[in-house]
């Protein structure tokens, strides 16, 4: 089934689900990255949450492994509140932490060691979240990518870290769409919306894809242009941290990312905190979920050569 189809199959019920974003954990203390990329590649088996997160088995402190939520939306990994008290970890100090819905200061705790897969690196400080529910232990973040590649296999439930490498696209069957990096993460810089540029954050740490007011209000526009005037559809959502927003539930009738063409894709508007971290509060701007690039065999994040891989199904 091609991505078109599939989305649009299963957009009532990323909708009727209330999405769950993920905290972003932007912190505002340095961010530690790998030193540099030679590290071995890591592959890891994911296991899903019952919210369609993807989770990773990591070690931390010689324990383990916890499900570590895969989030590409972070720029720092982060540990659950549980799971500071199971490994009796403490906290001398509190950090600035930017999530989905605003800022709030946080604890920040010590790891002598956080391991994922072969690579590991030692007295690591992550911010320590109320993460919600006992499937989460921790958050993932890009500050494992430094200049490196991130591929996530949604048919064999995998992931591999490995070197920066070339990628060209094969009609039909693989798309690589350009994109730049900001805060860690990478935006497609080549994407419009009926023919009108937009920006799209890669995000898999969102369960369900958000647009802004600006992006809403194009199709608002086009849909009133046509005679299509319907009310608006609230979305109740909930972040990991208990932050709960509401938002609106949109269709976009047509949304091209590079040569990648996809329509009728369901998405929720809400104007909030994470577009303003990323300086798109002003501009049309979409956040990608995990409801969105889990249609794809396989995403890749190249944080080397700053591009996007999706591979067709």
């Amino acid at each position: 089934m091609s991505p078109t189809r599939r989305t649009a199959a299963l957009g009532v019920l990323a909708a009727s689900a209330a999405a769950l974003p993920a905290a972003k954990a932007l912190a505002d203390t340095p961010v530690v990255e790998l030193p540099d990329a030679d590290e071995p590649a890591a592959k890891l088996a994911l296991t899903e949450s019952r919210f369609e997160h993807m989770l990773a088995p990591v070690n931390v402190n010689g324990r383990g492994p916890f499900n570590f939520l895969l989030d590409t939306g972070a720029n720092t990994s982060c540990v659950s509140h549980k799971l500071m008290e199971k490994l009796s970890l403490t906290s001398r100090e509190t950090a600035r932490v930017h999530t989905v819905v605003g800022v709030r200061e946080r604890p920040i705790v010590t790891l002598d060691e956080l391991q994922v897969g072969p690579r590991n690196r030692k007295r690591v400080r992550a911010p320590a979240l109320p993460i919600k529910g006992s499937e989460v232990d921790g958050v993932l973040g890009v500050d494992w990518l430094k200049g490196q590649r991130l591929e996530m296999d949604f048919r064999k439930m995998s992931m591999l870290i490995t070197k920066s490498q070339q990628d060209d696209s094969q009609p039909g069957k693989v798309v690589v769409v350009p994109a730049r990096r900001r805060h860690g993460q990478l935006t497609i810089v080549d994407a419009d919306l009926s023919g009108k540029r937009i920006s799209a954050i890669i995000d898999s740490g969102a369960q369900g894809t958000l647009c802004n007011s600006k992006l809403r209000d194009m199709v608002r526009a086009s849909e009133a242009r046509k005679g299509k005037t319907e009310p608006p559809r609230e979305v109740r959502m909930e972040s990991l941290a208990g932050e709960v927003f509401v938002g609106e539930s949109v269709f976009l009738p047509f949304l091209r990312l590079g040569g990648l063409h996809l329509g009728n894709v369901q998405v929720t508007c809400a104007d909030m905190h994470v577009f303003d971290i990323w300086g798109l509060k002003d501009s049309p701007a979409l956040v990608l979920g995990i409801d969105l690039l889990s249609q794809f065999e396989q995403v890749a994040l190249d944080f080397g050569r700053s591009q996007v891989r999706f591979d067709f199904v």
